[in-house]
């Protein structure tokens, strides 16, 4: 039996991070468990996994991002896998342009696209160390439709998944390079959500899966696409067929 493969997952206290975490938990993946804020959660979560590691990090900000990176390879020594899931939005309807000022656009920017990108060239050199590193960024059918819960957030995770696709042309062989893109997920940020509610009863009616995504959907998702070793700058879609209609 090999060395065990060693992944960190931004955004990993809660949500579908924390469902990526655990199912790669349940593969023997051992996984750095990551949050800016939600250190208590992110602690707990570790704890409760074999051979886990928490660090707190904001990704948004470049130092931080490298010691994310630099702490895990401190630890486990190597580096195989890096799911980029740290992400926020605001919801602000798309007609009301006003709303959705620079300081809106700046502070989703700063977090899912600079983020991410951040994250992936702090995780470059380990990956490409291993000779078969892979990198899963989180985007949404908001980053290919005209939806979402805002305008900056739509326009972020397309941004994303052109980055993807960018990165996968670059850093072959050594490196694959996707992304996953979920419809609608139930998650702790969703829990209580009028806009959220209203789209899922949508959803549940009108979408051939008949329900709303949930994180562990997501996370076997995630997985797949770890697996997947002659894909490369794909987009997967995980929406439960909404692109369908």
């Amino acid at each position: 039996m090999g060395t065990p493969r060693v992944a960190v997952v931004t955004g990993s206290s809660s949500g579908i991070g924390r469902a990526v975490v655990e199912r790669f938990a349940a593969e023997g993946i051992r996984t750095v468990v990551n949050s800016a804020h939600s250190v208590e959660a992110g602690e707990k979560l570790a704890a409760s996994l074999p051979d886990a590691l928490y660090v707190q990090a904001d990704v948004s900000d470049e130092e931080q991002a490298r010691r994310l990176v630099a702490t895990t390879v401190e630890h486990y020594g190597r580096l195989d896998i890096l799911v980029n899931n740290a992400g926020r939005t605001r919801p602000v309807p798309h007609a009301d342009l006003e709303a959705a000022g620079p300081e809106v656009w700046r502070e989703i920017f700063d977090l899912n696209v600079l983020g991410t990108w951040q994250t992936t060239v702090a995780a470059v050199p380990h990956l490409r160390a291993t000779g078969s590193g892979a990198v899963v960024n989180i985007s949404s059918v908001a980053g290919s439709r005209p939806a979402g819960s805002s305008v900056p957030y739509a326009v972020s995770k397309a941004a994303i998944e052109h980055m993807t696709r960018l990165l996968a042309n670059t850093l072959g062989p050594e490196i694959r390079v996707n992304a996953v893109a979920p419809g609608l997920v139930e998650t702790p940020w969703t829990a209580g959500s009028d806009f959220f509610a209203t789209i899922a009863e949508r959803v549940r009616e009108s979408t051939p899966l008949r329900r709303v995504g949930r994180p562990e959907d997501v996370a076997q998702a995630v997985l797949a696409m770890v697996g997947a070793t002659y894909s490369t700058g794909q987009v997967l879609l995980v929406d439960g067929g909404a692109h369908l209609i």
